[in-house]
């Protein structure tokens, strides 16, 4: 089994599935007493979210790297980013180190080719959701459009996921503003739903839509776990 490194803590509401996860699925491929082998580096949010805030993308990546680096030195095969907003400084992470970054938006593109469908609505932070270095990695792998809400509902999922889920606040009027926004995207075609923000799947599951509920959390670690287990083949 591979070793896999975790960049986590943003949130770190959002990483404790990733532990779960990756760990349920070797429990089951191998059984016993069997987990997985990881290294997990945690960051402090509030520096990472200044320079979000502030538009700094260099510096987000430079301490991203920083943590890239500390995993592979500690005996990580792999690099798991644990969260698709900063997948934005991607390939500054992928530079810092000679282990394969495994990309959220691939393993999600992937999954979206199983589900067969062609249109998704992409539900996540602001820069996610406007920003094209989440869509078009989607839309290129997949081969699909990714619609994404109004203006107002983009700010409004702003709201939610940084001063409710990142703080472990999981709200019933915010659920029923979310299952709107949902609601508003199948009816303009969306086939499948897109959880694009680690912390969604804390509010929203598959009981929530009337189409397919791609939780993006779920899918990377349950990619990062195959990909660990891969070497036992």
């Amino acid at each position: 089994m591979r070793t896999i490194g975790l960049i986590g803590g943003m949130s770190w509401e959002s990483t404790v599935p990733y532990y779960r996860q990756i760990n349920e699925v070797v429990k089951q491929r191998l059984g016993g007493l069997h987990s997985a082998r990881l290294v997990l580096y945690s960051v402090d949010f509030h520096d990472l979210e200044r320079c979000m805030h502030n538009g700094d993308w260099q510096a987000a990546g430079a301490l991203l790297a920083l943590a890239a680096r500390a995993l592979e030195l500690a005996g990580a095969q792999c690099i798991v980013l644990c969260t698709n907003t900063l997948h934005k400084v991607a390939d500054a992470i992928a530079a810092a180190v000679r282990i394969p970054l495994l990309h959220i938006a691939d393993a999600t593109a992937r999954e979206i080719v199983s589900a067969g469908v062609s249109k998704v609505g992409l539900l996540g932070t602001r820069i996610t959701m406007e920003e094209p270095f989440y869509r078009e990695r989607l839309s290129a792998r997949a081969a699909l459009r990714v619609l994404v809400p109004e203006q107002a509902d983009r700010e409004l999922i702003q709201g939610v996921i940084f001063q409710e889920l990142c703080l472990g606040k999981v709200l019933a009027s915010s659920r029923v503003q979310l299952q709107r926004i949902i609601h508003s995207l199948v009816a303009q075609g969306a086939q499948a739903i897109v959880l694009g923000c680690t912390e969604l799947s804390m509010i929203i599951g598959p009981e929530d839509s009337t189409v397919t509920v791609l939780d993006t959390t779920s899918i990377h670690a349950r990619e990062a776990a195959a990909w660990a287990l891969a070497a036992q083949r």
